[in-house]
């Protein structure tokens, strides 16, 4: 019986897995594809790259995606760790209220959150462009940084940096060398996280950008209404960005701790 749980078990995941990484390899192959058809693979090419490399609206459109991504990443890791650290020390009530409303944004419907920012931008008079765009993909990333971090803090000692600063450590010396290591591995998911919500949002983007200014969603559902088989050349460009950041992020964690390890083992050798 157990044995028969194990099976369905194991087969379950497996269609769960070509279910959802089908589609993805179906996109890659098709970008290689000869000719024009996209479901009809008549031999392998790559004049779809080249129209993609060749089109300056697409590499405008990647550049920004690219930009904004990275900005709203670097920005709401920030703010989002900062806020998840005061948070810590804040009153219970307090703690509880920010709390429900960092979880607001996140249930919410994303059409919902555009149109409020797309009125915000109006209200006060913002002229929509590149920077609208990058102030709504740091408002929409921040919570999800809030509540990566979150769980890592309440996981350590309440005080830890009261230790530090008794051993003569300032505030931010205690909040640089001993919380922000402690909560690295919540600081880089939530980091991930944001990048791939700015990388691959459409809704809000599209609500609060203006002036010409497109990222790589909204100039994919331009491209979706006639058929353009560099789409697939654009998705299999994202595919390998999102994948090569994946890699760096699983894998510097790794290296970090290696080489700390080395440094432990070379100054307990001269020790001795």
């Amino acid at each position: 019986m157990k044995k028969n749980k194990r099976i369905i078990g194991k087969l379950s995941m497996l269609l769960a897995v070509i279910f959802f990484y089908l589609p993805i390899v179906y996109v890659v192959v098709f970008s290689f594809n000869s000719s024009k058809s996209l479901t009809v693979l008549k031999g392998f090419s790559l004049q779809w790259y080249e129209k993609m490399f060749r089109d300056t609206q697409m590499m405008q459109s990647l550049s920004t995606t690219i930009v904004v991504a990275i900005i709203a990443t670097v920005v709401s890791t920030i703010a989002g760790t900062l806020a998840a650290v005061g948070l810590s020390k804040s009153k219970k009530i307090v703690r509880r209220l920010v709390s429900q409303i960092n979880d607001f944004p996140i249930m919410n419907p994303e059409i919902v959150t555009a149109i409020g920012l797309m009125l915000l931008f109006i209200t006060f008079g913002i002229e929509r462009g590149l920077l609208t765009m990058i102030l709504a993909h740091i408002a929409f990333c921040t919570p999800y940084v809030i509540l990566s971090v979150m769980p890592k803090i309440r996981s350590l000692d309440p005080n830890l940096a009261d230790a530090a600063m008794d051993l003569g450590a300032t505030p931010s010396q205690a909040l640089l060398k001993v919380i922000v290591p402690q909560i690295s591995p919540g600081i880089f998911s939530g980091a991930l996280i944001a990048f791939t919500m700015s990388f691959d949002d459409f809704i809000i983007s599209y609500f609060v950008t203006g002036r010409g200014v497109k990222n790589l969603s909204i100039m994919v559902y331009t491209m979706s209404k006639r058929v353009n088989p560099s789409i697939n050349a654009v998705s299999t460009l994202v595919v390998g960005i999102i994948t090569v950041v994946l890699i760096v992020i699983n894998v510097l964690p790794v290296i970090s701790e290696k080489l700390r390890k080395r440094k432990v083992k070379a100054v307990e050798d001269t020790e001795k």
